[in-house]
């Protein structure tokens, strides 16, 4: 008598353990030096491991309690004093081994970093040192290699903030309630480089989509004609926030 043989059914796979979060903030603060044409990036340097001497983000985990938008405003008021700035949620990162600390398997514990980015003029940006040495502003191009994978955080960052520009009225918000349309053309250039657009066109442009407001005051500045100062009005931009390139 033939028979068939049933074949056995394969064991289930074992279910992963859920990871244990610990997450952390990490701030790329961008400060625009516009009396030297440099985009500037802030660094500390680590005086614990892991990455011990080496230079990061400014960062730090998220305290019991403590919102992530509270734990960036934190991490930013630890570090620097500024009238004006701008923060905004970037990214999150979370990998695994993107720390070495989840090497050590007793704990299980994985960091993932939710980042943010921040933009302040140099010239208003106070760095609090507050004995703690190993904090400074570093020029964009000349960045160091970075602890666990801030020089990713870094990249990502920039690559929003040149977006940023591009669409929305985000210059405005670290520039003075006045300013002359070269003040904020400097502010541009440093940023996207004075390949991006020609003073002419650039004032010619903004000046036709009509959301800034002649004050009728004019300020002089060296030997050149006395230059009128202007206001953001956000009433009249709104119809062009979701308009694409609408600066450029």
């Amino acid at each position: 008598m033939s028979g068939r043989i049933q074949k056995k059914s394969a064991d289930p796979p074992h279910p992963k353990a859920l990871a244990d979060f610990k997450v952390g903030v990490d701030n790329v603060i961008f400060s625009v030096d516009t009396a030297q044409n440099r985009l500037l990036v802030l660094l500390v340097l680590r005086h614990e491991g892991p990455f011990i001497g080496q230079w990061s983000l400014p960062g730090a985990l998220v305290r019991q309690g403590e919102s992530l938008e509270d734990a960036a405003y934190r991490v930013l008021a630890e570090k620097i004093r500024a009238e004006h700035l701008y923060l905004e949620q970037l990214y999150t990162f979370g990998g695994p081994n993107r720390d070495p600390r989840e090497a050590d398997t007793s704990y299980g514990v994985r960091y993932l970093s939710v980042s943010y980015f921040a933009l302040v003029q140099f010239a208003d940006a106070e760095l609090i040192a507050d004995g703690v040495s190993g904090i400074a502003w570093y020029p964009l191009k000349q960045i160091p290699p970075l602890a666990f994978d801030h020089n990713q955080i870094l990249e990502y960052g920039y690559r929003r903030l040149r977006n940023k520009l591009e669409y929305s009225p985000v210059a405005f918000e670290v520039l003075p309630e006045l300013f002359t349309l070269s003040d904020l053309y400097q502010l541009y250039t440093t940023v996207l480089g004075e390949s991006f657009s020609d003073y002419s066109n650039f004032r010619s442009r903004l000046l036709k989509l009509g959301f800034l407001s002649d004050t009728g005051v004019k300020v002089s500045r060296g030997a050149g004609r006395p230059a009128s100062l202007y206001r953001f009005d956000a009433e009249a931009f709104a119809p062009l926030k979701d308009r694409p390139l609408v600066f450029i």
